[in-house]
């Protein structure tokens, strides 16, 4: 008997994208209009923030909105340019496979890490902080992920080898990601140095609880810093927080 081959599961920020695009091209949306903001999409899609972030970004890749850093999202076209762009791993739910899976990586890599190899990191982290220092954050990225691959070589597990590498080659194969990367290098995202020393220092000790602790607490920064620097409604919070402060001290006043 002949199984039928099972659909990949919709991921989540895919469900929010299909549904606010069908919003668009229906009408629903003139040309400037700017859409919600990500806390309401966020309580009406039932899903998080960095969720809906993740939608934005691939409905910015099709053409149909703009999202500018510190005021929200606009309607830009009523209709894509051309094919919806494929969906891929979002940018928050890579960085969460990440944390999990190089986490491990990292615990097994300070159990059999070799000196060559870790005078091989420390090489990589003086490259990194030495490409900050000159403002190339593109070669400083590369240093990263050779950093990262270093640390998964040092686990002497090729499956893991392959299992890192493929985590990586959806960063750089991912549209969303790709656009969701460039808006964070140009609020000044780059990789961060003590995060990278600290993984050192913990593979150094041999000490694989600690090693692990460090990437994951490394990866979860990653993910922080790049929900922080693709803020898109700070304008918004800024007026809410004014209109609260104002209500209370009208209520002071009266007092």
């Amino acid at each position: 008997m002949n199984e039928r081959p099972t659909k990949p599961p919709r991921r989540l920020y895919e469900t929010v994208t299909k549904e606010i695009a069908r919003q668009i091209l229906g009408g629903q949306y003139e040309i400037g209009d700017r859409l919600p903001a990500e806390r309401v999409l966020a309580e009406q899609f039932n899903v998080s923030r960095p969720t809906i972030r993740e939608a934005m970004i691939a409905l910015e890749v099709d053409g149909l909105v703009e999202v500018c850093t510190g005021s929200g999202v606009y309607v830009r076209a009523l209709q894509r340019r051309g094919k919806a762009a494929p969906m891929d791993i979002g940018p928050f739910e890579l960085l969460e496979t990440r944390a999990l899976v190089e986490g491990e990586a990292c615990a097994l890599a300070a159990t059999h890490i070799k000196p060559d190899q870790i005078e091989e990191l420390e090489q990589l982290l003086g490259e990194m902080e030495a490409e900050n220092t000159r403002g190339d954050v593109v070669m400083s990225e590369d240093a990263d992920h050779r950093f990262h691959m270093a640390i998964a070589e040092a686990t002497q597990n090729s499956g893991m080898v392959h299992v890192v590498g493929s985590l990586w080659e959806a960063r750089h194969r991912s549209l969303q990601t790709i656009k969701f990367l460039e808006k964070a290098r140009v609020e000044g995202v780059k990789p961060r140095i003590d995060e990278h020393r600290a993984i050192v220092d913990a593979l150094k000790t041999g000490d694989a609880n600690a090693a692990r602790a460090a990437m994951r607490t490394h990866l979860h920064g990653v993910a922080d810093m790049l929900f922080a620097a693709t803020e898109a409604e700070a304008v918004e919070k800024a007026r809410v927080e004014a209109a609260e402060n104002r209500k209370k001290y009208r209520v002071i006043g009266m007092e």
